[in-house]
């Protein structure tokens, strides 16, 4: 609710200030044939982005702030014996219990008299914060609406304003964006060189056995052998990509150069459907359905091929990346130029023999870029190898058995109760920075290729 009145304070003021703005550059425009610098709508821009700066810092500021406000109101709240007797991990329990008083939701056990007072205080003093929050920002919006106004003349740069405040809006976006990714690689490092710590790196990437001892002491650690996941991974992605790569380009090859009009703009949408379908629903479709029937199909024809294997879960992987492929390889095949194919017409080739010998060489390097985007989007799926691929992080080329990937091996180090203090639980770390630096490589490749398919054609 608090959010939704501090949303609604900022559209009007956003609204009054537009149409304050507005008005004043419409006066303007035909004032004594002064000619004007900017048109109406950058005025009214102009004095929005001015009345809503001041509102959004003081909120930005208690957001930032407003928590360790609120922590110290709270303990100050507690008695100090009862704060001296508590450790932090009660202590940090206590301020969950008032917390959750003041929000109006129970509490387990008895309520003490100190935590109800504690709470009908915080829920007061929440109530007179945010009075004091809105009521600032609204004051200091309406300020700098009415300054902002005054400065509107006929001559005055509001456009420019308007754009330097856009171009800076981009650049915080962009802003965002990278140092997201820095964020990521940097934790990611941290944590993995943390682990290298422990393990040896030489043992964790050429090590062949996976066994962590999740309750080993110093010294005895478990084997953290990489390859057994690697290869795992790599053979689920073998068998999604030869799923994929068919089906998907031939879907393309159809709906871009066979389908009437009316079939293709049926069929797209339709193909497209599966990418939008959640992957957890083709793990557990993996599971019960296409698990037991290869199970089944390999035993009419004498083969032992389990449920749960590379096999199933490269399948399902496949049928879930085929929009991926099919979608990005029509888009190719047809910013492929036209003069291309009806040069080949006029030589008398026919369209199968266009396609063949023109179309797909020319469109080659795009395809090939599609297909190693799709493969990166396999080796980092993660649902429906955890139900379908049986976890078994065995070394073994087998595809009819079960194997585990590394995406499986994060989850499973990762999930429960951890500290972050051994090398089972930073392993996942490590994991993750191995699949980052793969699909990085994979994804740099991939538009080296499509972007130099691009400068030959635009």
């Amino acid at each position: 609710m608090n959010s939704l009145i501090i949303a609604g304070l900022l559209l009007v003021l956003l609204g009054l200030a537009y149409q304050s703005g507005w008005s004043r550059g419409r006066g303007l425009a035909t004032a004594d044939g002064v000619k004007v610098h900017s048109r109406p709508q950058y005025h009214g821009s102009y004095v929005a982005i001015w009345a809503l700066l001041p509102a959004l810092a003081i909120i930005g500021l208690w957001g930032w702030f407003g928590d360790g406000i609120t922590h110290n109101f709270i303990v100050s709240q507690i008695p100090v014996d009862t704060i001296q007797a508590l450790d932090q991990v009660g202590l940090n329990a206590t301020i969950a219990r008032i917390k959750a008083l003041a929000s109006g939701y129970g509490v387990a056990g008895d309520v003490l008299p100190y935590e109800q007072s504690a709470g009908d205080a915080l829920r007061s003093f929440q109530f007179i914060t945010f009075l004091i929050v809105v009521a600032a920002a609204a004051v200091a919006g309406i300020v700098a609406l009415l300054y902002a106004r005054s400065r509107i003349t006929a001559r005055h740069r509001a456009r420019n304003a308007v754009e330097r405040a856009i171009n800076l809006l981009l650049l915080a976006c962009s802003g965002v964006a990278i140092l997201t990714t820095v964020g990521i690689v940097a934790s990611l490092v941290t944590e993995a060189l943390k682990f290298f710590t422990f393990i040896n790196p030489l043992d964790f990437f050429f090590g062949t056995v996976w066994n962590p001892n999740n309750a080993g002491t110093a010294g005895n650690w478990g084997s953290y052998g990489l390859l057994p996941l690697l290869a795992g991974t790599l053979m689920i992605t073998l068998i999604a990509m030869l799923v994929a790569v068919p089906v998907g380009l031939m879907a393309a090859i159809y709906l871009s150069q066979y389908a009437p009009r009316q079939l293709r703009a049926v069929a797209k949408p339709l193909i497209e459907i599966l990418a939008g379908i959640p992957t957890i629903v083709f793990g557990f479709f993996a599971l019960v359905t296409v698990g037991p029937f290869l199970r089944d199909a390999g035993n009419l024809i004498g083969l032992s091929i389990n449920a749960t294997s590379a096999l199933t879960a490269g399948i399902v992987m496949g049928i879930m990346i085929i929009p991926f492929v099919s979608s990005l390889s029509d888009d190719i095949l047809n910013q492929v130029p036209r003069t291309l194919r009806d040069g080949a017409y006029g030589l008398g080739a026919t369209k199968s023999e266009t396609i063949r010998n023109v179309l797909l060489p020319a469109a080659l390097p795009g395809i090939v870029g599609a297909f190693l985007l799709a493969v990166s989007r396999a080796v980092g799926e993660t649902m429906i190898v955890v139900l379908a691929a049986g976890n078994s992080p065995v070394l073994r080329g087998n595809p009819f058995e079960p194997v585990a990937t590394i995406t499986v091996s994060i989850v499973n180090q990762l999930t429960g109760d951890t500290d972050f203090a051994g090398p089972q639980s930073l392993v996942g770390f490590a994991l993750g920075l191995t699949l980052f630096v793969i699909t990085l490589c994979l994804n740099i490749f991939a538009l080296f290729i499509v972007r130099r398919f691009r400068e030959q054609y635009e």
